[in-house]
C-alpha cells in the first residue's frame, strides 16, 4: 500500500504571500473588466461569490455554481457573454502574476523523494479558482515544469466542498477511490490545513518555521511541524506509513457521508452516459448498478435503520442481503444519472436527521443479527465503510473502462 500525499499550494509548495498576491489579482480582474463594470461592484460579487463557495455543503452543487449563482447576478451579467472575457483575463493577464511568487527551494527535493517513493501526490489547495489558474500555480512551484505525476488536482469546476470543511478532504480521498494505505496532509495553514485533516482522522504535517510547541493530548493538533525538509524523516521515524487512517469518529464519518454524492459525481462523470450501463467485467457491476445499489440501500436500509435507533428503545435491527437485488430489480436497464439523484437527495436527508444529535445520542444502543450489541456510532462507521468500498469499486471499473 503507497502512502498518499496531500499538500498544499500557496506558501507550502509555492512562496505566495496573499497579502500581495489577493490584492493583486482582484486590481487585476478588476481592470481586465472595466469599463465595463464597475470595479467595486466586481470586488464585491467576487467577494461574495467567494464566500457561497466556502459556505457551500450541498454534495450536488460545485463550488462554481455557488460562485455563479451569486456573482453574475449581483452584477447583472450573463456568463455566456462573460465566460470568454474570463477566460481571456486567465489566459493573458493571470500568467503576469507569476512576479509575486517563487518555488518553495525545498519542494522540488520533497517531490523527487516522494516520486522515487511511489507516493501518491494531490495537490490540496483550496479550490477556490478555476483549473486553468490552479494549474499557473502548480506549475510556477515547479511541479508539473518538473514531470512530477499529479495523481488530483482539485478546482471550482469540480469541487463541491472548500476549506475549512472536512468534508473537502474526504472528496479529494473519494475522488481517488480511497486509496488503502496511510494519507498525511501537509500545508502551513492550522485553520484551514491541520485542523480539517485532523477531524478526518488524517495525519498532518505542520510546515512551521522553527519548534513549534505541540500539544499531543489535543486530538487536532498537527503530527509533527518543521520544514519541508524534515517531512519523510518524520514519516520514517514516526512508521506513519503503517498506519492507515481510523474514519470512525463522528467528524470523519459524517464527512465521508456527505462527500460521497459529490465524489461520485466528480468520478462517473468521467465516463460517457451511454456506457454507464456497460459492465467493466461480465462479473462486474457496472456504474449504473453501483449507483441503483447505494440508492437503494440509502433509501431502504441505513435511513430507516438509522431512524429506528434514534427514535427507539435498543431495536433489535435483522441484517438484509442487498447484493441480489441488482439482478432482482434489473439495475443494469436503470437510468444511473436519476439514481446518483435519488441516492443523492436520501443522503442528504440522512445528514440531516444525523446533524440534529448531542453528542451522547452517537452512543444509543441497538442490537444487530450479526453484529450483536451495537450503537448509532457503529451502525454510521459501517454506512461510511460502505461508501468507501463502492468508491473504490467505481474508481477501479473506471480505470478498467477508460483503458
Amino acid at each position: 500500500m503507497s502512502l498518499t500525499l496531500l499538500v498544499d499550494l500557496d506558501n507550502t509548495l509555492l512562496l505566495n504571500s496573499m497579502e500581495q498576491f489577493l490584492p493583486a489579482y482582484l486590481n487585476a480582474i478588476s481592470a481586465h473588466l472595466a469599463p465595463a463594470l464597475n470595479p467595486k461592484d466586481v470586488l464585491q460579487g467576487l467577494m461574495a461569490g467567494t464566500r457561497e463557495m466556502v459556505k457551500n455543503q450541498r454534495p450536488d452543487r460545485t463550488l462554481k455554481e455557488a460562485f455563479d449563482s451569486v456573482f453574475y447576478p449581483s452584477l447583472g451579467i450573463q456568463e455566456s457573454e462573460y465566460g470568454p472575457i474570463f477566460a481571456d483575463f486567465y489566459a493573458r493577464v493571470y500568467p503576469q502574476l507569476r512576479a509575486l511568487t517563487q518555488p518553495n527551494p525545498d519542494a522540488h527535493t520533497l517531490l523527487e523523494q516522494a516520486r522515487r517513493r511511489n507516493y501518491r501526490l494531490v495537490i490540496a489547495t483550496n479550490p477556490l479558482f478555476p483549473l486553468t489558474a490552479i494549474q499557473q500555480r502548480v506549475e510556477w512551484a515547479g511541479v508539473t515544469s518538473n514531470g512530477f505525476a499529479v495523481d488530483l488536482i482539485p478546482s471550482y469546476e469540480t469541487m463541491h466542498f472548500a476549506k475549512p470543511h472536512t468534508a473537502y478532504y474526504a472528496e479529494l480521498l473519494g475522488t481517488l477511490g480511497w486509496p488503502e494505505g496511510a494519507v498525511v496532509m501537509v500545508g502551513d495553514d492550522l485553520e484551514n490545513d491541520i485542523y480539517p485533516a485532523r477531524r478526518l482522522q488524517l495525519a498532518a504535517y505542520w510546515v512551521h518555521p522553527g519548534q513549534a510547541i505541540l500539544d499531543q493530548k489535543d486530538l487536532l493538533a498537527p503530527s509533527a511541524s518543521g520544514d519541508l525538509q524534515a517531512l519523510l524523516d518524520w514519516i520514517d521515524a514516526s512508521g506513519i506509513e503503517q498506519q492507515p487512517p481510523d474514519f470512525s469518529t463522528p467528524d470523519a464519518v459524517m464527512a465521508v457521508l456527505r462527500a460521497t454524492p459529490a465524489a461520485l459525481r466528480n468520478l462517473c462523470h468521467q465516463l460517457p452516459i451511454d456506457q454507464w450501463n456497460i459492465r467493466p467485467q461480465l462479473s462486474e457491476w457496472c456504474l449504473a448498478e453501483i449507483l441503483c445499489h447505494l440508492r437503494d440501500v440509502e433509501r431502504e436500509v441505513n435511513l430507516p435503520r438509522l431512524r429506528r435507533v434514534i427514535q427507539e428503545n435498543n431495536p433489535f435491527i435483522s441484517g438484509q442481503d442487498t447484493d441480489p437485488w441488482a439482478e432482482q430489480r434489473q439495475y443494469i436497464c436503470q437510468d444511473g444519472l436519476k439514481a446518483l439523484a435519488d441516492f443523492t437527495e436520501t443522503r442528504l436527508a440522512t445528514l440531516e436527521l444525523l446533524s440534529t444529535l448531542d453528542p451522547s445520542d452517537w452512543q444509543r444502543p441497538a442490537r444487530h443479527t450479526i453484529f450483536g450489541p451495537t450503537d448509532l456510532k457503529e451502525i454510521v462507521s459501517i454506512i461510511a465503510a460502505h461508501d468507501r468500498l463502492h468508491l473504490r469499486q467505481v474508481r477501479e471499473s473506471l480505470q478498467s473502462a477508460l483503458k
